[in-house]
């Protein structure tokens, strides 16, 4: 997972709430295990009908945004089609922590602000200040310090990879004896 701190740019604005994830990924494109090659599928009912929806480094939706089954396609859709950070007053929780999981960093932030931002069309959000723009947000400190160091689940455990060789090494003396017969 890549590292986040500053996330700079132009800004895609939904305005729109209670968008799902299957909106951001349907299920039928859902037909693999790598993290990559879904942003092409990322709101494509949308993309189809003429929705304009820039890949942007920022977005900001509405209310709501991720609601509906707990995919970590749309994640990955999201970051594959481009956005790294995701702003909106309110996220599902399931999706939310699929972001946090996967290298998205989503920001909650008042409506106003939210409206704002997309007004403006580019902000920067720095994750170390925890600042959009002028606008602080919230965020919880471990969650900050994994998506500061580009730590996923599986590297945060390979940080323990001396403790758990030595487990394993003390496992194997204290194990069962056999016997040869």
């Amino acid at each position: 997972m890549d590292p986040i701190n500053i996330v700079e740019g132009g800004v895609t604005f939904i305005d729109q709430d209670d968008v799902d994830t299957d909106q951001i990924i349907p299920a039928r494109f859902m037909k693999r295990v790598e993290r990559t090659g879904f942003g092409e599928f990322c709101f494509h009912e949308w993309r189809a009908g003429g929705y304009d929806l820039p890949p942007n480094p920022i977005l900001v939706a509405g209310e709501n945004f991720g609601c509906g089954s707990s995919r970590e396609h749309a994640p990955w859709a999201l970051m594959d089609y481009g956005f790294r950070a995701l702003i909106a007053p309110r996220f599902a929780d399931i999706f939310k922590n699929n972001c946090t999981k996967n290298g998205v960093l989503p920001i909650e932030l008042p409506r106003e602000q939210c409206e704002e931002i997309a007004r403006r069309g580019t902000a920067r959000v720095d994750l170390e200040a925890q600042t959009v723009d002028e606008f602080p947000f919230e965020i919880d400190q471990e969650i900050k310090r994994r998506l500061l160091g580009g730590l996923d689940d599986i590297s945060i455990t390979l940080t323990k990879s001396d403790a758990i060789d030595a487990y394993e090494r003390d496992r194997e003396r204290v194990g069962p004896v056999t016997t040869e017969v």
